[in-house]
Parts: C-alpha cells; sequence; structure tokens
C-alpha cells in the first residue's frame, strides 16, 4: 500500500521513505514521539484525535492528542470540568512552546522523519571519523557505506533517536531548556570513541552509533557469503576490494563498536549487544546448515528471521531505554517493539524481493531464489503448489528453479499471506508503543 503525500515534505523525502520496508513502524514509532514533544501527530496523513486509519496494515495509531482537543463553552458551575479544561490549556501552551522550541510549525503537518533528521546527521558525521584508520587500504573499505549519499536509509538508528526521545521529560524548565537540550544533541560529538559520554543523551546517541556500525559490518558479511554484486545501488564491497579486506574491514567496525560500547559501562546494555553479535553469526549459520526438512519449517524460518534481523533491533530498542534510566516493564515494551518492528520489516523485505525495483531497492530482485533461500512468500506458496517443496529442499539449485519458483508464488497467495504477517506484526509493535508510560 502506498505511503499517504505528507504535505511539506520534499520529492526526495517520499521516495526514501516509500522504498523503506518499515516505514509504517517508523511512522508509528515517529507518533509516539510526538505524543510526549508536541502532541500533534494526530494531524498527520488526516487522523484526527479521535480517528484511525489504516496505513499499510497499522490501523491502531496512537490518538493521545484528542486529550488536547479543547471544546464547548466554559462552565463555572461544574468545577470538574473546569480544573480539566484549564488542564487541559496549560498542556496546550506547554505543547505549543515544545513545538515552537523544535522548529515544528503548530499549524501544519510535519514530515515525521525530520525529527531526528540534525541529531542523526551530527551521529553519521562522528561515525565517518570513527571509521578512519591510519592503514589507507582498511580505511577505504571501513567508509565505504558511511560516506555521505551512501548511509543507506539509517532505519536502526532513526528509530532509536525516536524511542529516547519519546520517553525523555523534558517539561521542566519551558521552551528555553527544550531548545538548549536540542542544540546539545545536534552538535557533533568529538570525544575518543573509549572516553565515557557526560549525559544521558550522548550516551543513547553512542548505542544509534553501536548499532548502525554492527548493522553494517553484517552487510559486509553477509556480502561475501552471498558473493552479492550491489549494495544500497552500489557496487558492493567485496567487488571492489575483494571478499578478504571486505571480511576484515566488517571485523574492523565490529571492533570499534565494541570500544564504544565498553564505554557506556553499563554491564546490562553490554550483554545485550553482545547476544546481538552471538544472533547474527547463528542465524547465518542456521541459513547455510539446515537440513532440507527443516527449510520447509515456518518455525526455522522465523527464528532465522528472529536472530538475523528483528534481535539487534529489540536489544537496542531495550537498551536505548535503559540508559535512560527507565524501569525493566517499560525495557521490555521497548523489547516487543523493536522485535515486532524487526519482524515485520522483514516480512515486508521478502515481499520486495519479488515485487519491488532493483533500482529502488538499491539491491537485485529475487536475490533470496538466486541464494537458495526460501522466505515466507515461498512457505506460503508452497501449501497451494506442493511441487515447490522440492525446489524448497533443493535450494532451487536446478537450472530453471528459480523462475518456477518465482511464477508459483505468483499465482499463490504467498505475497499477499506475507503482507498480512507484516501487517499483524505491525500492529503488535504498535500496541507496544502505545503501552510505553506517558511523558510530559
Amino acid at each position: 500500500p502506498s505511503l499517504p503525500v505528507i504535505r511539506g515534505v520534499s520529492a526526495s523525502d517520499h521516495r526514501r521513505v516509500r522504498s523503506s520496508p518499515g516505514r509504517e513502524m517508523s511512522s508509528a514509532l515517529l507518533r509516539a514521539t510526538c505524543r510526549r514533544a508536541a502532541r500533534r501527530w494526530s494531524t498527520v496523513g488526516g487522523c484526527d484525535g479521535s480517528s484511525t486509519r489504516r496505513n499499510g496494515g497499522v490501523n491502531r495509531f496512537h490518538t493521545g492528542a484528542s486529550s488536547w482537543v479543547a471544546s464547548g463553552g466554559w462552565d463555572e458551575r461544574d468545577a470538574d470540568w473546569a480544573k480539566s479544561r484549564r488542564s487541559n490549556l496549560d498542556a496546550t501552551s506547554t505543547r505549543r512552546a515544545h513545538s515552537a522550541a523544535l522548529g515544528f510549525d503548530e499549524t501544519e503537518p510535519v514530515n515525521p522523519f525530520t525529527i531526528v533528521n540534525d541529531e542523526l546527521s551530527a551521529i553519521s558525521a562522528r561515525m565517518r571519523q570513527a571509521v578512519t584508520s591510519e592503514v589507507p587500504a582498511l580505511a577505504t573499505a571501513a567508509e565505504y557505506f558511511f560516506k555521505v549519499g551512501a548511509e543507506g536509509k539509517r532505519m536502526r538508528p532513526t528509530v532509536l533517536l525516536l524511542m529516547a526521545s519519546a520517553l525523555t521529560d523534558l517539561s521542566s524548565g519551558g521552551a528555553d531548556a527544550l531548545s538548549r537540550a536540542r542544540a546539545a544533541s545536534v552538535s557533533i560529538d568529538h570525544a575518543p570513541a573509549h572516553e565515557v559520554p557526560d549525559d544521558t543523551r550522548r550516551r543513547q546517541q553512542r548505542l544509534a552509533e553501536i548499532t548502525e556500525l554492527i548493522h553494517v559490518a553484517s552487510l559486509l558479511h553477509d556480502d561475501v557469503l552471498d558473493s552479492a554484486a550491489t549494495r544500497r545501488g552500489l557496487r558492493a564491497l567485496n567487488l571492489e576490494v575483494g571478499n578478504k579486506l571486505a571480511i576484515l574491514a566488517g571485523d574492523f567496525l565490529l571492533a570499534r563498536a565494541s570500544v564504544t560500547l565498553a564505554s557506556l559501562r553499563n554491564t546490562e546494555v553490554i550483554e545485550l549487544l553482545s547476544r546481538v553479535l552471538e544472533h547474527l553469526v547463528t542465524g547465518e549459520v542456521m541459513q547455510m546448515t539446515a537440513k532440507p526438512e527443516r527449510l520447509m519449517s515456518f518455525d526455522h524460518y522465523f527464528q532465522k528471521t528472529y536472530f538475523k534481523t528483528a534481535s539487534l533491533i529489540a536489544n537496542s530498542a531495550k537498551a536505548i531505554v535503559l540508559l535512560g534510566g527507565h524501569d525493566t516493564e517499560t525495557a521490555s515494551h521497548a523489547y516487543d517493539y523493536g522485535r515486532h518492528l524487526g519482524l515485520a520489516f522483514q516480512f515486508q523485505d521478502d515481499v520486495l524481493d519479488f515485487v519491488g525495483s532493483g533500482s529502488v531497492l538499491g539491491k537485485p530482485t529475487l536475490g533470496d531464489l538466486k541464494e537458495g533461500i526460501a522466505t515466507a512468500p515461498v512457505l506460503f506458496a508452497a501449501e497451494e503448489h506442493p511441487q515447490l517443496s522440492a525446489l524448497i529442499e533443493r535450494r532451487f539449485k536446478h537450472v530453471g528453479d528459480v523462475e518456477l519458483a518465482h511464477d508459483l508464488v505468483k499465482r499463490s497467495d504467498g505475497i499477499e499471506r506475507t503482507k498480512e504477517l507484516a501487517r499483524e506484526h505491525s500492529a503488535l509493535a504498535v500496541k507496544a508503543v502505545e503501552a510505553l508510560p506517558a511523558i510530559d
């Protein structure tokens, strides 16, 4: 389903949003962020404070902004009603001050992806500094996907920064304090990776940086394992510098991420991100070594998908909340959000492998079939076309297997059922966001 046009958003922004498999979930979390900062997301995409809409399967957006709408006449005889109205008016004033401090026009809808753009740019600049090396060949390889224009969607750090914002109480101190906090957050952190960050937001930014370093390292390793030709619209690094240097570049990024992770001085967070590394390896090995009968199992597919995609987002979201000083229940909601987001993201990515455009995705379509991987659309299609089972079990190795599998998937409900699966997990992710505690 197409994403509704948001007024005031450039054509390039819309193309980026439309091409992102996780756009619906990012929008949901952004609404939660605004609920706590500007209380005005109900106007985006035509929603009012009391209505909901279906957007790519997400039909349970938060509608807390309705509490800010003051209507009706002033009735001094009704003390309870009057007290409630005064509270709403005070809240509206605070909301408008927050919006002004954040640079938002109170009367116009906002592109949700711009809320942390400045902060994300500062983090990206820091990451470009972090991956430099005195060895020219290593520096060239490590910097490959951090150059301006090659950073990709940066969905993971964006989501983490929004989660941090959604749970940050900036109500005390008024608009001036909010403006100062925002100015500090968008400045580039030039401190060395091993130096302990001096405040909570800096620690959370470091975590966003770590998550992206781990993600890019996994891409470099995956491209070697899959003999990929393109990534993010560019030639894959392994084709540019060879497999050995590409692998070492990924190892270098993981080493830099580990140094930064240690600087957080939080044992639980270090454990969470270390577990992510274990999961990435486990998922890849599961994919490579599964026996033929396991390739037909949805349980195997879901577990592998969690390890390879969802674990990073889930554990990072939990970590960002713990760094913010929140309780274990809130951290658990953040973990649930990240897990369902990661699963929905991958299911939608599986769909795009069949229906997307290589030029938009930045990688060839049908890549999974060509690599011998049966994703959700194929597994669903096999329930309607049993002849797919033999193709799946031999990993589409025979001549014509990829084409036949593609045709059978197209003639089945596999793609639609996978979209529905993504919608189900999207709704569960939104439910997790709605369970987060209210923050002024």
